[in-house]
């Protein structure tokens, strides 16, 4: 009984931490535009914990589609090369917050861009609660390394919204990914 309820408590307090994040003010999606580096990244899922050491800065490109949609195009370094996927965003109608369906999780989730100055840095928060909770943050850049006060703003954070320092990681570059002429 005490377990259950110390378990119910904790869920509570990430719900509403969760919920007082509001998406950056005024946010302008043709500025939040183009290419981005995820240079930053708090995730505690016990079962992505094998994988932590092998992640490296990935490189996105944002293209806002004529409804107000976004398709984000990834390229990640994996063991067996470089690999691309597009994901698509619907708009809400908060400006800086999307939604879209995980084909991993088969389920929608809800992305918000918490703080961006479009030309260094953005902050997100990719959330959802089901039968456990799913949260996420990263840090992207307009290029792969940034300066110590952003990196510290985002581990702050991600500390903010119960991550534990172990689970934010600042991973190294990728070589090669994605190949010349793809997206860069």
């Amino acid at each position: 009984m005490r377990t259950t309820m110390v378990a119910v408590v904790m869920v509570m307090c990430a719900m509403m931490a969760h919920a007082d994040v509001k998406p950056q003010r005024d946010f302008n999606l043709q500025r939040f535009a183009g290419r981005w580096y995820r240079v930053g990244l708090a995730y505690d899922s016990p079962n992505f914990v094998p994988y932590r050491d092998k992640v490296k800065v990935s490189m996105g490109v944002i293209t806002v589609l004529p409804s107000g949609n976004v398709n984000l195009t990834m390229w990640d370094a994996t063991p067996v090369g470089c690999l691309s996927k597009v994901y698509q965003y619907e708009k809400t109608n908060v400006a800086g917050q999307f939604t879209y369906f995980s084909t991993r999780h088969n389920m929608v989730k809800d992305i918000t861009v918490v703080d961006t100055n479009y030309t260094d840095y953005a902050l997100v928060l990719k959330h959802k609660v089901f039968n456990r909770e799913y949260t996420q943050v990263a840090l992207y850049g307009r290029s792969q390394s940034l300066r110590n006060n952003v990196i510290q703003k985002f581990k702050a954070f991600a500390l903010s919204q119960g991550f534990s320092k172990e689970s934010i990681l600042t991973p190294p570059p990728a070589e090669n990914c994605p190949p010349s002429g793809s997206g860069r």
